[in-house]
C-alpha cells in the first residue's frame, strides 16, 4: 500500500501548489476542478504605495487544472505614477502625474509535476498613457506590442513554497520580476518577496517586504504583502502594501 500513499501525497502536494498560484499566473484551482471540462477563475490585484496599479482579468484551462495543458491568460490594468519632468535653468523640475491603461491577452501551456507548476504564456499586449501637470493634459499614442511571462511556482518541501515570476512586454519596454520564498503559518504560506520593475522611460522601482498567500475570505483567496518600495526620483524609500484575490468560477 505504500505505492499508492505515496502517490496520492504527491497529488495532493501539486494539487495544493496550483491553488496558490493564482495572484500572478491569473488563476487558481478549484477542489473541483476535475468536474468540468473548462477552469475559470477570476482575480484582481492592488498594489498602493508611492505609485498605485490596479489588475482584474482572468485564467481559462482548456482541460483540468491539475494537468498539463493549454492555459489562456487576459488581464486589464491601470495605474499612476509621478515623474520629473524637463526644467527651465533656475528652476524647479516639473512634477508630472503618469497616467497607464495596460492590457494583454496572452495564451500559454504549464507543466504540472508532483514539486509544483511551470508555465510559460505569450501574446500581444498593447498601452495608452497621458502626462500631465501644470499645463495641462496630453494622451500619448497607443502602443502595441508583444509580452512573454514566464513562472515557477514550486514547493521545496510539504510545508515551503518557492515563487520566481518574469515578465517583459514591448509595448512600453518593461520588464517585471517578483521571487518569494514561504513556509506554512496561520494557515497560510508566509515569508520574505522582493520584486523589480523598469521601463524604457528610465523609470524602476524595486521592493522588498513580507507576504501571507493562500489566505482563505469566504469563498475567496487572497494574498497580502507589505513592506519598503525605491522608486527612481526619490531620495528614500516608502511603504507598499498589495492584495490579490481570486474565485474559482
Amino acid at each position: 500500500m505504500a505505492a499508492p500513499t505515496v502517490r496520492r501525497r504527491s497529488r495532493r502536494r501539486a494539487l495544493r501548489t496550483l491553488l496558490i498560484v493564482a495572484p500572478v499566473l491569473g488563476g487558481a484551482a478549484s477542489a473541483r476542478a476535475g468536474e468540468y471540462p473548462l477552469s475559470t477563475v477570476i482575480f484582481g490585484s492592488l498594489e498602493a504605495g508611492p505609485s498605485g496599479f490596479v489588475t482584474v482579468g482572468a485564467k481559462v484551462a482548456a482541460d483540468r487544472i491539475d494537468r498539463d495543458g493549454f492555459v489562456a491568460l487576459a488581464s486589464l490594468g491601470t495605474g499612476r505614477r509621478g515623474e520629473r519632468g524637463p526644467s527651465l535653468a533656475g528652476a524647479r523640475p516639473t512634477i508630472l502625474t503618469r497616467w497607464t491603461m495596460l492590457g494583454a491577452a496572452l495564451a500559454g501551456y504549464q507543466w504540472v509535476a508532483d514539486w509544483g507548476v511551470v508555465a510559460l504564456f505569450a501574446g500581444p499586449e498593447g498601452s495608452i498613457e497621458s502626462l500631465s501637470g501644470p499645463g495641462g493634459a496630453a494622451f500619448l499614442p497607443a502602443r502595441p506590442g508583444l509580452r512573454i511571462h514566464g513562472e515557477v511556482w514550486a514547493r521545496p518541501s510539504e510545508d515551503t513554497l518557492l515563487t520566481a515570476t518574469l515578465i517583459l512586454g514591448s509595448a512600453r519596454g518593461h520588464a517585471w520580476g517578483r521571487l518569494s520564498y514561504g513556509w506554512r503559518a496561520w494557515g497560510a504560506s508566509v515569508g520574505p518577496e522582493a520584486a523589480f520593475y523598469v521601463d524604457e522611460t528610465g523609470y524602476r522601482k524595486t521592493s522588498l517586504g513580507l507576504h501571507a498567500t493562500d489566505l482563505e475570505v469566504g469563498d475567496l483567496r487572497c494574498r497580502v504583502s507589505a513592506g519598503v518600495l525605491m522608486e527612481s526620483g526619490r531620495a528614500s524609500a516608502g511603504p507598499y502594501v498589495s492584495l490579490t484575490l481570486w474565485r474559482p468560477l
